[in-house]
C-alpha cells in the first residue's frame, strides 16, 4: 500500500495538482488582454457548460447510431452514403483501410469504453453483448500489429475492467450479472494471433503486420515504425497481470529495450523506422508525431500504471534530448532570436532539422507534457495548434511552418487537439480551453455532420469530405470533449486514478498492477525532486479569477508563425 500511495501522489503530481505552484496573481499590463480578450475567454455559464455537453453528446449518439443501423457489423460507416466498410480484400496493398479494419466490428469494439463514459448502462451492456455473440478473429484479413492492439485489445481489456468493477472510477455500477470474463477471453485469442509478429526476427522488434488467420505472410516487410513496434506495453502488460502470464508484457518490454539500446549515442534520439531484422533504422527522422508520438507517451504512462523505474529514466532522459535536439529559434525579420513554440523534426544522428513540417499527430504531445509536469511548455504547445484550428476550423495532416501552408491538406477527425484541450483544462481550470473547446464542436458540426454521421475533411481548405468515419471519432474524439463539459464526471473527480491509453482507453492505476521494482524516491528521498521532468509550471499565473494561459502577444506571435498576415483572428 505504501507504493501504491507513492505512485497516487506521483500521478497527482503529474496531473499539476501538485506541482504547480501558481505564486501570486498577477495581471498582464495589455489593456485589450484585460478586456476583449478576458470578455472572450472568461468563465463559462453553467447553462452554456450543459449546451456544449449536450451538443457532445447527440454527436456521439448520432455517429454511433448510424453505425449500428448503417454499417454493423463491418468496421467502419461510411456516413454520407450510409453503409458499411470492412477490410478492401481487392487491394491487400490498401494499408490505410486494412492496417485497422479486421472483419471484427471495430467501431462498436472501439466505441465500448465511450459508451460507459457516456452512462448509458443499457446501451453500453447491449453492445458488449453484441461483441460477444458476434466479434471473432478467425478472419482471413491482414492488420498492423499496434492498431489491433491499441483499438481492439485496449477496448476490450479496458471494458472487462469496468465490468468487473475493477475500473470504479468511470462513474455507476457497470457489471454485467451474466458476464463471465469472455471480453478477456477474446483479449487472449486476439494477442495470441499477434504473438507470431515477434517471432523470426533477429531484433525482437516484432513485424508490423500480421494475418489473423495465417500468421506472418511470406510478402511482409521487415520495416516497423518506432511507435508502432514501441507502444504496447500498457495493453500487453495490463494482459499480463490479468491473465497472470508474463509473455505478453515481457515481450513488449524487451521490444522497448532493443529500439533503446538503438538510439543514437551522440544525440540520444530515436528515429522512425527500423529495420527488424537489421535494426538498421531505415527513417532516421526524430520527432514528435508520426510514427514515434506514443513511444514517448508510453514511457510515461508505464511508469504511471506499472510503476517501473526504468520507464520514468527512459522518458526523463528522453524529454531532455527532445527539449535539446529538436527546439530550434528563428530570426525575424528584425533580427530577434525566438525559439519555436513545436518541436521540429531532426536528423536524429545530429539534431538538425530534416524537414519543415509538423503533422496533427504533434497535438497530443501538449497532453503528454502536462503529465509530465511541464504545464508552462504544454500551453504553448498546445497555443500554436490552437491558432491552426482557427485558421482552418481543422488540422491538417501535415503544416509547413516554413511555407505557412498545409503539404498535406486531410483531416480525419482525429483527436489529439481534444485530447490536449481537455487534460490542460484539468490541469489549469482555464476557461480558455472549454472556450476551444466549443470551437471545435462547432467546427465539428458545421463541416462534417452529414446524413448518416461525420465525415473526414478531405481538404481543409474547401472543406470537401471523403465517405469515412473513423473509429477514433466516437472513442477518443467525443470522449474528450465530453469529459471537458461535464465537469462533475466521475472520472474527471479521480484523474489521478486513471491512465487513458493512446486510443482513449481508460485504465485505474490498481496495485496489483505495479511491478516490484524499488521506487527511486522513498520516505527517506526527496519525492519533490522527481514529480516533474521540467518544472516550469510555477510561472502559470491566473488573471481575474479566469485562468487565462496566453495573452494578446504571444497568440499574435503564434499566429504569425502560420499566417502571412500580421494580424490576429480572435473569433
Amino acid at each position: 500500500m505504501q507504493k501504491l500511495l507513492y505512485l497516487s501522489l506521483l500521478a497527482a503530481a503529474f496531473w499539476t495538482r501538485g506541482c504547480c505552484k501558481r505564486g501570486n496573481e498577477q495581471k498582464i499590463p495589455y489593456p485589450f488582454f484585460e478586456s476583449d480578450l478576458q470578455k472572450q475567454y472568461g468563465k463559462i455559464t453553467k447553462e452554456e457548460l450543459k449546451i456544449a455537453q449536450e451538443q457532445v453528446e447527440n454527436m456521439f449518439w448520432f455517429g454511433y447510431g448510424n453505425y449500428m443501423k448503417h454499417a454493423f457489423p463491418l468496421d467502419e460507416l461510411d456516413p454520407i452514403h450510409c453503409k458499411g466498410r470492412g477490410p478492401d480484400y481487392d487491394n491487400p496493398e490498401n494499408i490505410n483501410i486494412n492496417d485497422a479494419l479486421g472483419a471484427y466490428s471495430l467501431t462498436l469494439v472501439d466505441s465500448l469504453t465511450s459508451l460507459a463514459i457516456f452512462g448509458n448502462k443499457t446501451a453500453f451492456h447491449q453492445a458488449v453483448q453484441l461483441v460477444i455473440d458476434n466479434v471473432n478473429f478467425e478472419n482471413d484479413v491482414t492488420v498492423q500489429v499496434f492498431e489491433a492492439t491499441i483499438r481492439v485489445i485496449g477496448s476490450l481489456l479496458s471494458t472487462h475492467l469496468i465490468l468487473t468493477n475493477e475500473n470504479p472510477y468511470i462513474g455507476g455500477e457497470m457489471s454485467m450479472n451474466d458476464y463471465d470474463g469472455e471480453l478477456l477471453t477474446m483479449t487472449h485469442d486476439l494477442a495470441n494471433r499477434l504473438l507470431v509478429a515477434f517471432a523470426n526476427t533477429n531484433t525482437q522488434i516484432p513485424y508490423p503486420r500480421v494475418n489473423l488467420l495465417k500468421g506472418v505472410l511470406p510478402d511482409t516487410i521487415n520495416e516497423t515504425c518506432t511507435a508502432g513496434a514501441g507502444s504496447l506495453v500498457l495493453e500487453f502488460g495490463i494482459l499480463s497481470k490479468l491473465l497472470n502470464d508474463g509473455t505478453y508484457e515481457k515481450l513488449a518490454r524487451i521490444v522497448n529495450d532493443n529500439l533503446w539500446l538503438r538510439r543514437n549515442l551522440n544525440t540520444g534520439l530515436l528515429g522512425n523506422v527500423i529495420d527488424i531484422q537489421t535494426g538498421e533504422w531505415k527513417g532516421i527522422l526524430s520527432g514528435t508525431g508520426a510514427g514515434i508520438d506514443s513511444y514517448y507517451e508510453y514511457l510515461l504512462k508505464a511508469f504511471i500504471l506499472f510503476g517501473s523505474n526504468e520507464d520514468y529514466l527512459r522518458f526523463k532522459d528522453s524529454a531532455e534530448n527532445l527539449d535539446k535536439h529538436l527546439r530550434h529559434t528563428k530570426i525575424d525579420q528584425d533580427g530577434n532570436k525566438y525559439g519555436l513554440p513545436f518541436y521540429t523534426n531532426v536528423d536524429m544522428r545530429d539534431g538538425s532539422i530534416l524537414n519543415t513540417w509538423i503533422d496533427s499527430l504533434q497535438a497530443s504531445f501538449p497532453g503528454v507534457k502536462v503529465l509530465a509536469g511541464d504545464l508552462r511548455d504544454a500551453v504553448v504547445l498546445h497555443g500554436f495548434y490552437y491558432v491552426l484550428w482557427q485558421k482552418y476550423e481543422g488540422l491538417p495532416e501535415r503544416f509547413n511552418w516554413q511555407l505557412k501552408t498545409p503539404d498535406v491538406e486531410f483531416y480525419p477527425l482525429r483527436p489529439e487537439f481534444a485530447e490536449s484541450t481537455y487534460l490542460l483544462y484539468q490541469a489549469t481550470k482555464s476557461p480558455f480551453y472549454q472556450h476551444v473547446g466549443r470551437e471545435i464542436i462547432d467546427a465539428l458540426n458545421k463541416h462534417t455532420r452529414v446524413v448518416c454521421g461525420f465525415a473526414t475533411i478531405h481538404s481543409v481548405h474547401d472543406k470537401s469530405l471523403e465517405d469515412r468515419m473513423e473509429s477514433f471519432f466516437l472513442s477518443e474524439t467525443c470522449k474528450y470533449l465530453y469529459l471537458l463539459f461535464n465537469e462533475d464526471h466521475p472520472i474527471n473527480a479521480n484523474q489521478e486514478r486513471i491512465v487513458f491509453s493512446t486510443e482513449g482507453h481508460p485504465f485505474p492505476v490498481l496495485e496489483r498492477f505495479q511491478t516490484n521494482d524499488k521506487l527511486f524516491f522513498s520516505e527517506e528521498n526527496n519525492f519533490e525532486q522527481y514529480i516533474s521532468v521540467n518544472d516550469s509550471c510555477a510561472s502559470f499565473k491566473p488573471v481575474d479569477n479566469a485562468i487565462l494561459p496566453l495573452d494578446e502577444i504571444a497568440l499574435q506571435k503564434l499566429y504569425n508563425l502560420i499566417s502571412f498576415s500580421n494580424s490576429i483572428s480572435l473569433s
